[in-house]
């Protein structure tokens, strides 16, 4: 496999740079009239435009041999085969099974995974709709209006952008906020115009420790109780997205209301993941 900067197609494509890099897009359209065509992709809903950039067929042709002169394809053969390409963690990087909607097994360690996804998508399903249909309530029996989703990193970052990005789909009957910063300001803002008895938490943390996380969490606690929820009533308020059962428990969630993902779920990659379920919850099931 070559170095990526010492490849035969990058010095072609630095060659190639040179010569098209002064022409204009105007020139391109005007020599091409069906340029879109032949320089897009489209599948579904997708389109995948780049016409509008300074490619030919030989450069486009220059970044294909690029992609296999740098063992792209064999690492994308890898990645599906469940090996541990995140090497920081010795992980793999199985997001694409969190994706899979063909039925095909995917192996990580020689056990098939999608199970326990298929099964994990089947809990959140039933979560959502309950939520969304007014059979789970707050502790007064009021329907949950609002969900507060408090994590940091993977477990905000993607949340949040999709579910701002997708808004068009949001169920109006919900709204969906989300706290990260561990400065209280950040969730106390967020809190001040919320009804504990219609408010529900999303505890987004895979070992529950995660110190900004349950610093956030503790108070969104001591926020609810205050407002007259009390103890018992923590678990139907306060949802878990975590693999620590002990700890989960320990802060008072059902784990009943523990959604799980695993160590080859990327924080970057992990919205597809139980990660989503403020997504979920905001857009509903079958938009997420």
């Amino acid at each position: 496999m070559a170095t990526f900067n010492k490849s035969a197609s990058w010095h072609r494509l630095h060659q190639l740079y040179e010569k098209t890099k002064d022409v204009h897009l105007r020139d391109l359209f005007a020599a091409e009239s069906n340029r879109f065509e032949g320089y897009s992709i489209v599948l579904d809903e997708l389109i995948f435009d780049f016409s509008k950039h300074r490619v030919d067929d030989d450069i486009r042709q220059a970044l294909v041999q690029l992609a296999q002169e740098t063992g792209v394809p064999e690492q994308r053969a890898a990645m599906f085969a469940g090996k541990a390409l995140n090497l920081t963690e010795g992980r793999a990087v199985l997001h694409t099974a969190l994706r899979n909607r063909s039925g095909a097994p995917v192996f990580h360690k020689g056990r098939d995974v999608m199970p326990d996804v298929q099964a994990e998508l089947a809990h959140m399903r039933d979560f959502v709709n309950r939520v969304h249909d007014g059979r789970w309530t707050g502790f007064t029996g009021h329907p949950i209006r609002d969900v507060v989703n408090i994590g940091i990193g993977g477990s905000d970052l993607g949340p949040a952008m999709v579910y701002e990005s997708l808004w068009p789909f949001h169920n109006r009957r919900l709204k969906v906020h989300f706290v990260s910063n561990v400065d209280g300001t950040h969730l106390h803002r967020t809190l001040e115009s919320l009804n504990p008895e219609s408010t529900l938490f999303i505890v987004a943390s895979k070992s529950f420790t995660t110190q900004e996380t349950l610093s956030n969490a503790k108070s969104a606690r001591a926020w609810f109780l205050e407002g007259r929820g009390t103890e018992k009533d923590i678990a139907r308020h306060f949802v878990a997205l975590s693999t620590n059962t002990r700890a989960v428990s320990q802060f008072g969630i059902d784990p009943k209301n523990m959604f799980r993902f695993w160590d080859w779920v990327g924080g970057r990659f992990s919205v597809w993941s139980a990660i989503g379920l403020s997504v979920a919850l905001g857009i509903g099931m079958e938009n997420f």
